[in-house]
């Protein structure tokens, strides 16, 4: 007999906090993220593109660079952050507050992509962590192409639990991601593209790809 792995597929959730002022910041409109880091990315970009030192094909280079950086951070945070299985009680909670909570409530609206408190300060943490490794020339366009990296996860995410698909490439992400909910929450960590889980082996678990090869 299958094993269920949610609570709930309708647009409903569990409450996170007893107050009332907490819990507004847990739902978070799908627009959000992109309201907050569009003007990021530009800026960014603008910031690149006026230094003298960089030519358009280093920024271009950098800007790509950056975006397919994002993917290897997309999957190592959803596997060994999101899925990181605590022992302690306040562990349990605050991993059911960041990531546990989606896939008891998968089809929640308001809790499908990363809230600002926890969404900014990552990119804060990002940011440094770039201009130590690549300097304050080099981080401007790499930074870009990180952050539209996350807007491109954040909105796909909402996307595959609420939109239809039709087209083969978007029906085939959307139904990779739906084996990750409600077949085996222990593969198939990439949201944007499966490729990460191609290179480490997690695409499915050796029994799954006996019974479908």
């Amino acid at each position: 007999m299958a094993t269920k792995n949610y609570v709930s597929n309708k647009d409903e959730s569990a409450r996170l906090f007893k107050s009332d002022f907490l819990e507004v910041f847990s739902h978070v409109h799908p627009s959000v993220p992109l309201i907050i880091f569009i003007p990021v990315m530009s800026y960014s970009l603008y910031q690149a593109a006026v230094n003298p030192v960089l030519s358009d094909g280093s920024i271009v280079g950098l800007f790509f660079a950056g975006l397919f950086f994002w993917t290897l951070t997309e999957y190592l945070l959803h596997r060994f952050v999101f899925h990181y299985k605590p022992t302690s009680k306040w562990g349990k909670y605050l991993h059911f507050m960041m990531h546990g909570v989606h896939h008891d409530y998968p089809n929640d609206s308001l809790r499908l992509v990363l809230p600002p408190v926890v969404s900014i300060p990552l990119a804060t943490l990002f940011y440094v962590l770039f201009i130590a490794v690549l300097g304050p020339t080099n981080t401007p366009a790499f930074f870009a192409g990180f952050i539209l990296g996350y807007m491109i996860y954040d909105s796909w995410h909402y996307a595959s639990h609420h939109f239809s698909m039709k087209a083969p490439f978007w029906l085939f992400l959307k139904q990779y991601h739906m084996l990750h909910h409600y077949q085996d929450p222990h593969t198939r960590f990439g949201v944007s593209t499966p490729i990460w889980d191609y290179v480490f082996g997690t695409t499915a678990t050796k029994e799954q790809k006996t019974v479908e090869a």
